[in-house]
C-alpha cells in the first residue's frame, strides 16, 4: 500500500506556501464545488516514491456538468442509484487533468428514523426497513406496552446480530406531560360556533363535554386562549370556566375521537418534563439497553442532567436527545442543547403552541445551533404524512426532506407513516432517493459556515479539521478507529465529503453511530497490531464494495482515548486501496 503519513505538522502537507494567513489558504481549499474537481498532476511510477515525502498537487474548481431532473419515486430507485454513481464519476468541465484521483463510492449520509408500530412490528418489516434505508428504529412509548415494545428491540438485535455491513439503533421516544381528551363512545362531530366543555371530572364522555387527563387544565386556561385540538385539526377559544371544567366555541369544526392531544396556543402545561410513566419507561429502556432517549416537553437543561445522572448512577451510556416542541424550550434553547447529546425539532407541538409561520424558522435556528455544538439533530413531524393512507407524497413534502436535508440536519424522521401507515416501505423509499438525490447536488469540498469551538483546546479538533480538508481536497473517504465514538462523531460534525467509515470493537459504539450524518458504523475486532487491524479494515471495504480497489482513503488517528500510539501523537495518512 501506497501512503503519506502526516504529522502534527498537519498544516505543512495540506497547506501552500503562497500568500495570506494559513487560515485563508485553507479555507480556500475548503471551497471547492465536489471531489470531481480536483485534479493532481501525473507523477509517473508513485511505488518508488519515498512514503514520508508530501504530495504537490494543483486545485482548480470548475462547474460540475449539468444533471437532468429525476422523477422522484420508489420505482425510480436502482435508476437514480446508477445516475448519481454516473454524475459523480463524470469529468469537470474545462481543461484536461494529467491525472485524477478515484472517486468513493457515494452513499446516502442523512439518517432515517422509522418509528416501529402495528404495520411494521413484525421481523419481516423490520429486515425489509432496514434494507430500504432504515437507521434509527423509535419506540413511541405513547401508544403500546412494554410486551410489544420488548418484541421490536428483541428483533432489532436479532437483526443487528445477523447483518454483516448493517447495524440499527435503538430510540426510545418518552410519552411525557401530554394533555389528552378522555374516552368517547363514539366520534362526535363538532361545527363551527358550537360550544363545548372539557372537565378535569373523570369518565365523561357525551356529546358536548368529555374529560381532561390534567388536573392543572383549568388553571392552566384563561378566558380567550385558543384550544387546539390534534395538533390543530380543530380548534375551541376558551369562554368561560368554572373550577372544574373549561366552555369553549368551536372556530373549526371537525370529528373529535378519544385521547386526542389538547395544546394552548402560546403556553405550555405546568407538568413536569418526565412523569412517572416516563421514568417506567427509562427504566425499561437502561433493562434494555437502548441506544437514545428522545425526551419530550424539554423546557429547561434540569430535566436533562436530572436524566443524566440518572443514567450515570445506573452505569449505562445512553445519549439523550431532547424533543423541542414546547413554547417554554425556546428561551432555554441554548442551555437544553448544551445540556444533551442532541436536539429534535418535533415540528407538530411546536407548530401548535407557537404561531406555524415560526415552524421553519426555528427549524432552521435549531439545526444550526445543533451543528455549531457538534450535537445530533433530528427533523420530524409530518415529512410524508400523506403516504399514510396514498403511495405517492406530496411535492411539498419531498421539497421538505430536501429542505432538511440541505440545511444539515443529520436525521429524518418518520411517524405514523411506517406505525400504523398504509405504504411504510414505500416511505422509507422515497425518503431515502429524495435524500440521495438532494445531497448530489451539494456541493462538496466546502466547510459549515457555522462551525463553531465544538471541541476547544482539543487536538482532536484540529486533526478533524483538516481530515475533513483532505477528504474535501482529494476526493477521498475517510476510515476512523474509535472505542467511545468521539472521533467519528466530531469527523461528521465538519461534513466530510466521503463517507466517514467508523470501525469499532464496541457494538454499544457501532449502533450508536448508526444516526450521525455521514458516518458508516462497522464493528470489528481490533488486534495489538495496528498495520494488521488496518489491513483487514480495508480489505472488508473493498470486499463488501464500500470502497474501490485503487480509491484513495483517509486514515485518522486521533481522539480522546488513543489506540496504537502515544497521548500525543495525532497521525493522518492516505492509503491506497
Amino acid at each position: 500500500m501506497a501512503q503519506v503519513a502526516v504529522s502534527r505538522s498537519i498544516q505543512g502537507f495540506l497547506l501552500c506556501p503562497s500568500s495570506g494567513s494559513a487560515r485563508d489558504r485553507s479555507q480556500n481549499l475548503l471551497k471547492l464545488p465536489s471531489f470531481a474537481s480536483t485534479v493532481l498532476p501525473s507523477h509517473g511510477n508513485n511505488s518508488k516514491r519515498s512514503q514520508l515525502a508530501p504530495r504537490s498537487f494543483q486545485i482548480s474548481a470548475r462547474k460540475s456538468a449539468p444533471s437532468e431532473v429525476i422523477p422522484v419515486s420508489p420505482e425510480d430507485d436502482p435508476k437514480i442509484e446508477q445516475h448519481l454513481q454516473h454524475l459523480r464519476g463524470m469529468q469537470p468541465l474545462g481543461e484536461n487533468s494529467a491525472g485524477m484521483w478515484s472517486k468513493p463510492t457515494f452513499r446516502r449520509k442523512t439518517k432515517i428514523v422509522c418509528t416501529i408500530g402495528p404495520s411494521t412490528n413484525t421481523k419481516e418489516m423490520i429486515w425489509k426497513l432496514a434494507e430500504a434505508g432504515m437507521n434509527v428504529a423509535r419506540l413511541n412509548m405513547s401508544h403500546g406496552d412494554h410486551a410489544s415494545h420488548q418484541k421490536v428491540i428483541d428483533l432489532v438485535k436479532e437483526y443487528n446480530a445477523q447483518s454483516k455491513d448493517n447495524v440499527i439503533a435503538i430510540m426510545l421516544d418518552t410519552k411525557g406531560p401530554e394533555v389528552r381528551s378522555g374516552d368517547l363512545p363514539q366520534p362526535i362531530i363538532l361545527d363551527p360556533g358550537q360550544e363545548f366543555t372539557f372537565t378535569i371530572q373523570r369518565g365523561v364522555g357525551t356529546a358536548d363535554c368529555v374529560s381532561v387527563n390534567y388536573d392543572d387544565f383549568v388553571n392552566d386556561v384563561e378566558v380567550g386562549d385558543m384550544l387546539l385540538v390534534d395538533g390543530g385539526m380543530m380548534s375551541m377559544v376558551v369562554k368561560s370556566k368554572t373550577e372544574d371544567s373549561v366552555k369553549c366555541e368551536v372556530v373549526d369544526g371537525g370529528e373529535l375521537k378519544s385521547r386526542r392531544h389538547l395544546n394552548v396556543r402560546g403556553k405550555s402545561a405546568t407538568l413536569p418534563s418526565i412523569t412517572e410513566k416516563d421514568w417506567d419507561d427509562i427504566k425499561f429502556g437502561v433493562d434494555n439497553k437502548v441506544d437514545f432517549y428522545a425526551v419530550s416537553f424539554v423546557k429547561d437543561a434540569e430535566v436533562v442532567h436530572e436524566l443524566k445522572n440518572y443514567l450515570k448512577r445506573s452505569g449505562v451510556d445512553i445519549h439523550v436527545i431532547v424533543k423541542i416542541e414546547s413554547a417554554d424550550s425556546i428561551p432555554n434553547l441554548h442551555s437544553i442543547i448544551t445540556a444533551s447529546d442532541g436536539a429534535m425539532v418535533a415540528r407538530g407541538d411546536l407548530g401548535a403552541e407557537l404561531p406555524i409561520e415560526e415552524v421553519p424558522l426555528l427549524q432552521e435556528e435549531i439545526i444550526n445551533l445543533c451543528r455549531s455544538m457538534g450535537k445530533a439533530v433530528i427533523v420530524a413531524t409530518n415529512m410524508l404524512e400523506s403516504m399514510i393512507v396514498h403511495p405517492t407524497p406530496t411535492r411539498a413534502e419531498v421539497s421538505d426532506i430536501a429542505i432538511a436535508v440541505r440545511e444539515g440536519s443529520d436525521g429524518i424522521m418518520l411517524s405514523g407513516e411506517t406505525a400504523h401507515g398504509k405504504f411504510p416501505l414505500k416511505a422509507v423509499k422515497v425518503m431515502h432517493t429524495v435524500a440521495l438525490r438532494t445531497e448530489a447536488t451539494i456541493p462538496g469540498g466546502q466547510m459549515p459556515p457555522n462551525i463553531g469551538p465544538v471541541f476547544k483546546n482539543h487536538m482532536s479538533e484540529m486533526f478533524a479539521y483538516h481530515a475533513t480538508m483532505m477528504s474535501n481536497t482529494l476526493g477521498t473517504s475517510t476510515v476512523v478507529f474509535t472505542r467511545t465514538g468521539f472521533m467519528a462523531i466530531l469527523l461528521s460534525h465538519y461534513r466530510p465529503s466521503g463517507t466517514i467509515f467508523a470501525f469499532t470493537d464496541e457494538k454499544r459504539v457501532q449502533q450508536r453511530l448508526a444516526l450521525y450524518q455521514g458516518v458508516c458504523p462497522i464493528y470489528m475486532e481490533f488486534c495489538d497490531d495496528s498495520e494488521a487491524t488496518f489491513k483487514r479494515a480495508l480489505d472488508l471495504l473493498l470486499k463488501q464494495g464500500m470502497v474501490k480497489e485503487g480509491e484513495e482513503v483517509a486514515l485518522v488517528q486521533s481522539g480522546r482515548q488513543p489506540i496504537w500510539r502515544f497521548q500525543s501523537t495525532h497521525n493522518i495518512q492516505v492509503r491506497k486501496v
